[in-house]
């Protein structure tokens, strides 16, 4: 078990290294170019934030493609299968788009239609869904054209979702990270805890997701230098729908070695082949969940259903007075609580353990971050490793050893009611504006369109 776990964590490394190192020439190239949107005066940001970021993280996925096609342990998948090669020719194609989009804001027709092409060029090449385990009914073989369709919608729908959540720095990837962690405990266990070979790929493509989301992290995190763009996030959801559509309808029941007489009898008993089914949609649920809301709502007052609007999810947690950075945590925690869930419904084994305390310690992650008087704070031994704004506050003219702190008064620690206030990295609150951290739209089809920001009464100007 040793040997396949450092391999896909090198894996892991050299693309997180990689999309790290090239994401500060690409901010670079991404100025020189002007790929980034214009600065307005309501803004939070004090000057204009370059896209383009997901250049960075394309570069991160060919990497460690390349580093996988080297290792014993994995080049078996390129030699076995050519869901690689699919993944990559529609990766180039959709991150093409974006990257066009990102400079000089495409059609939304258009973009819808480069993620079908996308999809279907996947599935030229082998990356589709073959048949569906449907409970109660047992394994159903799907058509070519019934393949296809599905496929397509997955790509589409998975895309546009990931799209969707990019409103905050370091949301979207976040996001991705975590459920893509999630994807690979699930697919590694498929994979070499009942020898499927089939569930290879998709181990494969969770890792090198993971790799790309935490390289592109530290440059996105609040305050953002460089946001992802749809060249990023049409990305990154291709690439989590890739790895779903590899598992899903690919694994043999008969491997499961679980059947308990008929087919329909053991179906019951198949949870891990159904997850992939669940585990697309638990991930993306949040998402999903606002972008219909947010469809409705644009409808119900006659807007376009691809109006970009400040009703979002991650926007009300800073209208109720939540922070920049509390916001994102609070769904990131949200995010792991759904998707490890899921994935822990599915586990019946000794390594049970593990996903549970995962799935505990986000509830009660979560629940923190939801009362309204608590503010995480670092150990003062960890202060030097995290940003500042997680660090006790200090006097002025106090050392930064931590000798004879004061905490300051109850008056100084609660803002006033109704107002909203953000941590910059240098310690000073300034008010949040909604919208203004790498938001794309509505959805990926939709114009990238940063949206201004909006004081409450009483709000210092």
């Amino acid at each position: 078990m040793g040997q396949p776990v450092r391999d896909y964590l090198l894996t892991l490394c050299v693309t997180a290294a990689v999309t790290y190192l090239l994401t500060g020439p690409v901010r670079k190239f991404a100025i020189a170019i002007g790929a980034m949107p214009a600065i307005r005066a309501r803004d939070v940001h004090r000057e204009p934030t370059p896209r383009l970021g997901g250049i960075a993280m394309f570069g991160g996925l060919c990497a460690g493609l390349i580093v996988a096609d080297h290792l014993f342990n994995l080049n078996g998948v390129f030699e076995l299968s050519n869901e690689p090669r699919a993944l990559l020719s529609g990766a180039a194609l959709i991150w093409l788009i974006g990257v066009l989009d990102d400079k000089f804001e495409l059609d939304a027709l258009i973009k819808l239609g480069g993620q079908m092409i996308a999809a279907a060029v996947m599935v030229i090449q082998g990356l589709t869904i073959l048949w569906l385990p449907i409970p109660g009914v047992g394994t159903v073989a799907l058509t070519q054209w019934q393949g296809t369709l599905l496929t397509v919608a997955l790509v589409v729908i998975t895309i546009n979702a990931v799209n969707f959540v990019d409103g905050l720095d370091g949301l979207a990837s976040g996001m991705v990270c975590i459920a893509s962690a999630a994807f690979f405990l699930y697919a590694y266990r498929l994979w070499y805890g009942y020898g499927i070979e089939a569930a290879a790929p998709a181990t494969l493509f969770a890792a090198i997701l993971m790799g790309m989301c935490l390289g592109f992290l530290p440059h996105n995190m609040h305050p953002a230098r460089i946001f992802m763009g749809d060249s990023g996030s049409m990305l990154i959801g291709l690439v989590l729908a890739a790895g779903a559509i590899s598992v899903t309808g690919q694994v043999d029941p008969d491997l499961m070695k679980i059947f308990e007489g008929g087919e329909r009898e053991a179906t019951h008993a198949m949870l891990p082949v159904f997850i992939p089914l669940l585990l697309p949609l638990t991930i993306i649920a949040i998402p999903a969940a606002d972008l219909v809301l947010a469809i409705v709502r644009r409808t119900w007052n006659g807007q376009s259903p691809f109006a970009a609007d400040r009703g979002h999810l991650h926007h009300r947690l800073l209208e109720i007075g939540h922070s920049h950075s509390r916001s994102v945590l609070i769904m990131y925690f949200w995010s792991a609580l759904i998707a490890f869930g899921a994935v822990g419904y599915s586990v019946h084994s000794a390594s049970l353990w593990i996903v549970l305390v995962i799935v505990g310690l986000s509830a009660v992650g979560l629940i923190l971050l939801l009362m309204p008087r608590f503010t995480p704070r670092a150990p003062r031994w960890a202060e030097a490793f995290v940003p500042p704004r997680y660090r006790r506050r200090r006097r002025m003219g106090e050392p930064a050893g931590g000798e004879a702190l004061q905490e300051p008064s109850q008056a100084q620690q609660e803002p006033r009611e109704g107002q909203m206030r953000d941590e910059a990295d240098d310690g000073v609150r300034a008010p949040v504006a909604v919208g203004v951290s790498g938001a794309n739209g509505a959805t990926a089809i939709g114009a990238s369109v940063h949206h201004p920001g909006r004081r409450k009464a009483g709000s210092p100007r």
